[in-house]
């Protein structure tokens, strides 16, 4: 027996260097190792081999197994190396023009995103930036958001170890941590520190939560919130200028409510949900778009405004949501993958 299986190694061998591809692969392993296969049938000698010849018989049979596993891997690994190869076809020389045709386009939330800031800067708002890395003053305290607030949990946010210090962003206090910015409500807080109302400011951007990803939340996502300070500023103001967003954005069949909620930064609050079942994909009558509210007279005074005086109103929504309903998107993981097969569609 000994003879037979290293005459079955050196015929898959010489059979397994010639195969070019998967089926052929497929019928050859088989034929070597399958329930039908060459080194089955001897395995099942065993039965007649002497008891006293059965443990150099079995080393022998698994030293051909283990061959030929190594024989099946590598020929496998031939032949995927050249499907790849055939799918990538001829080499290209690095150093010709690229043959890609046409000049590329926008990302579809920078589309989004740019769409916003027209629409709104059409009603005298302008766009305000800040940092991506903030303290708890601006992305917490000054928002008078609690600090036994779930946000502020590091199961929650992205906080950086007490040793990081950033050049750029101030701290209040020595104790006072840096994280990833969990919304762009800290570019109003900054806005209103630099000088006094009428402030009228757009501030999108990107944003971090210890989200698990999947088909409709992500752990880096982009925002776009939005501030109007002034004397009289009432909720008819903020619903009035919502109808104009949505109805500009997604069509005038577009419809807005308001829910109540709580903000910390906001009293009155509220949930925005749209009705916009003439978009592609919109099933539900009602679908949440985001938060807004008259902004809390605790922020007003933690900036040095005078809430007797001074009134307004902040919203925020996601960007990607936005752009999902938009275009019927139904993964926003689709947004990250950088497949052009996706992209171009927006060309």
């Amino acid at each position: 027996m000994q003879a037979t299986l290293t005459a079955l190694v050196a015929k898959a061998q010489t059979d397994l260097a010639a195969l070019k591809t998967r089926p052929e692969f497929e019928a050859a392993k088989a034929r070597l190792v399958g329930p039908n296969g060459e080194l089955t049938a001897l395995m099942k000698q065993m039965g007649t081999v002497p008891k006293d010849q059965r443990p150099a018989m079995g080393k022998l049979i698994n030293e051909t197994k283990t061959a030929l596993q190594a024989l099946l891997d590598a020929a496998l690994g031939t032949i995927e190396a050249a499907e790849l190869q055939a799918q990538l076809g001829p080499a290209v020389d690095a150093t010709l023009p690229s043959p890609d045709a046409g000049p590329g386009t926008y990302h579809p939330l920078t589309l989004v995103r740019e769409e916003m800031c027209r629409i709104l800067r059409k009603v005298g708002f302008t766009v305000a930036d800040g940092p991506e890395v903030e303290t708890e003053y601006y992305c917490f305290d000054a928002l008078n958001t609690p600090a036994d607030h779930p946000a502020r949990d590091t199961q929650d946010s992205f906080f950086f170890p007490p040793t990081a210090r950033f050049g750029n962003v101030s701290k209040h206090s020595p104790d006072e941590k840096y994280l990833l910015r969990t919304h762009t409500s800290s570019v109003q807080i900054r806005t209103m520190l630099k000088g006094e109302p009428p402030i009228r400011i757009v501030s999108p951007g990107r944003t971090y939560r210890r989200d698990t990803t999947d088909a409709t939340h992500s752990a880096n996502f982009h925002q776009l919130e939005c501030l109007y300070v002034d004397k009289n500023v009432t909720v008819r103001d903020l619903k009035a200028l919502l109808d104009y967003i949505f109805g500009s954005l997604l069509g005038k069949a577009t419809k807005t409510r308001f829910r109540p909620h709580y903000f910390s930064y906001t009293e009155p609050s509220f949930e925005v949900d749209l009705g916009a079942t003439h978009l592609p994909k919109v099933k539900k009558e009602w679908i949440e778009i985001g938060g807004c509210g008259m902004v809390d007279s605790s922020v007003f005074a933690g900036v040095g405004y005078d809430p007797e005086v001074w009134s307004g109103y902040a919203f925020g929504m996601g960007l990607e949501r936005l752009a999902m309903l938009l275009y019927g998107i139904d993964d926003i993981r689709y947004f990250y993958q950088n497949d052009l097969r996706f992209l171009k569609q927006f060309a």
